[in-house]
């Protein structure tokens, strides 16, 4: 398993709760953005500057994405694609992306696009709370001990 990282748009908190992680459970973690990104010095933590342009991070996840690996973002449509190739897609409110979700998700999400289109303030999500980040932890947490319990298993 990798930790994929829509970090862009990935709050600095979220990101060194994924750092601790990396380390503690010794699984690379990869940031993908179109500026450079600080990261500490570690073998599990890396990141990937790309081009900049609509969509370049995205296609640059989803072009390295194996099924088992594990993405963090808050685009729908990335976290579609993750899913579709076998992967969990986690966003920074630990909300866990599934098959039975997405597909919701992304009609709520075009259709905000087109109230937005059509002049109409929606307004953008709340601020990261406290009890957002709790969730973001406790979410990862779950995945990355059933990840090692299976890794475990099949050795």
């Amino acid at each position: 398993m990798k930790i994929w990282v829509d970090a862009d748009a990935c709050p600095v908190v979220i990101r060194e709760i994924l750092f601790k992680a990396a380390e503690r459970v010794k699984l690379p973690v990869i940031l993908v953005a179109n500026q450079p990104m600080k990261v500490p010095k570690s073998e599990w933590i890396s990141a990937i500057q790309v081009l900049s342009g609509f969509d370049v991070a995205d296609d640059e996840i989803v072009k390295r994405v194996e099924a088992g690996d594990l993405v963090i973002t808050s685009d729908i449509p990335l976290a579609s694609e993750v899913i579709d190739k076998g992967g969990l897609a986690l966003n920074a409110r630990g909300e866990l992306y599934t098959l039975d979700t997405i597909k919701a998700r992304l009609n709520m999400r075009d259709f905000m696009d087109t109230m937005r289109s059509s002049g109409v303030h929606t307004g953008g999500p709340a601020a990261l709370s406290q009890a957002d980040r709790r969730e973001f932890s406790n979410q990862l947490d779950r995945l990355l001990t059933r990840y090692q319990r299976q890794n475990r298993a099949s050795k």
